[in-house]
């Protein structure tokens, strides 16, 4: 699973799951481009990360706008030649709300932040990627697979990325870059903050895990992220993992 030298974009790679993303690829010695919204999230994450000997960029975007992200894609190349991997882990979300609840800026949000992102970085990012035979790595939820409550925008932004994703590593195959989707059911500060507000619903849904936890974002998202950025991976293309405990089981 070398990934040694490879260039990797990280979306939302200062924090939660994304950080824990970009903490695996900089101790396998990976160069990073972290994003995000929030430039002091984005330094502090550099800071942890250089501490690790990776080099880090970061570059402040938002995931709605597509100007941003084409600044994302020029700086990276600029900085260091080539792209090797794309992971869209940045989503925001009304989660906890129910459907009927829902306004459509509420929805918009989902959509704006985590199925028109990835689509904009898949986009900007194909050129790059083409030319090292990279990939790209899309992050869907559980919640759209299994219709989880209280999670309608949040779902259904992630099943599109699902059906982008699906849909890309079909018409990319032929050139040799690979997209695959992780639907991951992690411990990250959302999922803290929702334990908080809705202990209920968190009681249950930690319950339905055979394994009694949740995923480790480094240890266990990291880890699967750097096999599909590898070249152990180099024939896995179109696939959704579910990496779920257990509780994500599928014929």
């Amino acid at each position: 699973m070398n990934v040694q030298d490879k260039v990797v974009i990280i979306t939302g790679g200062g924090r939660g799951i994304g950080l824990g993303l970009s903490t695996a690829f900089a101790k396998a010695g990976a160069k990073l481009v972290i994003t995000g919204r929030t430039e002091s999230t984005l330094l502090d994450a550099k800071k942890e990360l250089e501490a690790y000997g990776a080099q880090v960029l970061t570059v402040t975007a938002d995931g709605a706008d597509e100007k941003a992200i084409q600044n994302v894609i020029e700086k990276t190349v600029q900085a260091y030649g080539k792209i090797d991997a794309v992971i869209n882990n940045a989503q925001a979300s009304k989660s906890g709300l129910m459907l009927v609840d829902h306004s459509k800026e509420d929805f918009d949000l989902a959509i704006n932040s985590g199925l028109y992102a990835t689509f904009f970085y898949m986009k900007a990012a194909f050129p790059y990627l083409k030319q090292t035979k990279g990939c790209v790595v899309n992050f869907a939820s559980g919640a759209g697979l299994f219709g989880r409550i209280a999670q309608s925008s949040y779902a259904a932004a992630k099943e599109g990325i699902r059906g982008l994703s699906r849909v890309a590593a079909t018409e990319w195959a032929p050139d040799g870059v690979r997209v695959n989707v992780i639907c991951p059911l992690a411990m990250t500060e959302g999922l803290k903050k929702f334990k908080e507000e809705y202990p209920d619903r968190y009681e249950q849904t930690i319950k339905g895990v055979p394994m009694g936890r949740f995923a480790d974002p480094e240890q266990d998202v990291g880890g699967l992220c750097l096999f599909l950025c590898s070249d152990a991976a180099s024939y896995i293309t179109g696939e959704t993992f579910t990496l779920q405990g257990g509780s994500g089981l599928r014929p």
